[in-house]
């Protein structure tokens, strides 16, 4: 979970002292334009391997010397073991007092990399309070310096050695990052091909021309514009453009009092209007308790604009499945390592788990406990189990597992004698909550991303 401390916006980093360099258009581009970005430097563990082949290797590793970078952001990357040919890349940027590598272990993105077979860049913000810069004039620009310059040559870097597919670029994001996420579509258009935000507020909203990284009118969701105005400001970033727009994935909690909810509406506008649909949905439903879903444009999975409001819930990260719906919404969900026969492992029913709850519940508390089993041939090392708490249930504590959430969607991750369950067996874990009337179990569970039974 992030606090408040966690969504505080730094002053804004002082503007690049070299010229703005413009990016080739996504479309049909030519790898041979990002040569100068490889010559970096790529450290696997403890050993440094300068000009060599990009090699395999399931872990997070730090890369210098990526191309320019204004702002000092640092770079660390995620390569699976086994990636698809030609591999989609997820920019996957974190929350105010964050990092790369915390953004890396606190969600599901590295999983469902493996699973899936794409590369995760995740940037690191490093001035103080590890905010990024999404309010100053050079960052709302196209080109213009900071931290969006940066996270674009983190992009090219991969595109270039690693034959990474230009058509197959996103970026998600967590409050700070959620916001990073908005500005990195309205800058590079031509670059990503669909986002999804977590928590954070339209393009230009949080713009500042004093020098200050915080917008408190607009944090507090009293910023308030028609959809051509907000639509004007993203266009704005990247006069003259008039290719294809990225499709985008909004998420907000109702109970969100750092960034408040207010601000959901105001992206819906903002969005719908950039990429030309209606606001009326053209679906609402409710694809998972405690998910409240509109799509605009399109009632398909590649609707243009799709947005998932949580009741109940506050600021937090993704958790709860909301990573592999990001990864279904930029699709990649049926994607398989190798380049082989596509499956479909992110539908229910594919994951090789077996889940029971009980429940003991008492005026306003309650405790559960969960027992997981796994009912696969392969041994379950470090597991991820999402689930959803009934509207009005706080998690308070836990035992045996580690948990991320308070409210709504909830990742429990197994720790010590829990983390690993040979085939056949289970493991058991427990929390207690408050609850204000609806005392029943969690729903919705879901191991790595895939429903269990």
């Amino acid at each position: 979970m992030t606090t408040r401390a966690a969504s505080l916006q730094a002053s804004s980093p002082p503007a690049s002292s070299s010229p703005p360099r413009s990016s080739p258009p996504r479309r049909g581009r030519l790898r041979s334009g990002l040569v100068a970005l490889v010559c970096g430097v790529l450290p696997v563990l403890a050993v440094l391997l300068v000009g060599a082949p990009p090699a395999a290797a399931a872990t997070l590793t730090q890369v210098t010397d990526f191309g320019e970078n204004p702002s000092n952001l640092d770079m660390h990357l995620y390569v699976p073991d086994t990636v698809q040919d030609e591999p989609a890349v997820l920019v996957a940027v974190h929350y105010c007092t964050g990092s790369g590598p915390a953004f890396y272990s606190g969600t599901e993105f590295a999983q469902l990399a493996d699973r899936h077979g794409f590369i995760v860049i995740y940037p690191s913000a490093t001035r103080s309070g590890q905010c990024f810069d999404v309010s100053s004039p050079q960052a709302l620009r196209r080109d213009g310096g900071s931290d969006p310059v940066s996270i674009r040559s983190m992009v090219g870097y991969v595109e270039e050695r690693y034959g990474a597919d230009q058509d197959r670029i996103f970026v998600t994001g967590a409050s700070s990052g959620g916001m990073m996420t908005n500005v990195l579509l309205g800058n590079y258009p031509d670059v990503f091909a669909a986002g999804a935000a977590f928590m954070g507020v339209p393009f230009g909203c949080f713009a500042t021309s004093d020098g200050s990284g915080w917008n408190s009118a607009c944090a507090n969701g009293q910023i308030s514009h028609t959809p051509q105005e907000w639509g004007d400001l993203v266009r704005a970033a990247h006069p003259g453009y008039a290719g294809e727009r990225p499709r985008m994935q909004l998420w907000h909690g109702t109970e969100d009092d750092i960034l408040y909810y207010a601000n959901f509406g105001e992206a819906i506008k903002q969005w719908t209007d950039v990429l030309g649909v209606s606001q009326t949905p053209a679906l609402s439903d409710t694809p998972r308790p405690g998910w409240d879903r509109t799509r605009y444009g399109d009632a398909g999975e590649t609707a243009p604009v799709e947005a998932i409001s949580l009741p109940g819930v506050g600021h937090s990260l993704p958790a709860g499945g909301m990573a592999a719906e990001a990864i279904r919404f930029f699709g990649l969900a049926d994607d398989e390592p190798g380049g082989g026969d596509p499956g479909n492992p992110g539908e229910p029913g594919d994951a090789d788990c077996a889940v029971t709850v009980t429940t003991n519940a008492w005026n306003n508390g309650l405790t559960g406990e969960i027992t997981l089993t796994n009912t696969g041939g392969s041994t379950l090392d470090g597991w991820r189990l999402d689930f959803t708490l009934p509207a009005g249930q706080t998690l308070t504590s836990g035992w045996n597992a580690e948990f991320t959430g308070s409210q709504g969607a909830i990742t429990a991750a197994g720790v010590g004698h829990t983390r690993v369950i040979a085939p056949g067996a289970a493991v058991s874990f427990g929390y207690q909550a408050s609850h204000t009337g609806d005392a029943a179990g969690p729903s919705g569970f879901s191991l790595d991303g895939a429903a269990c039974s």
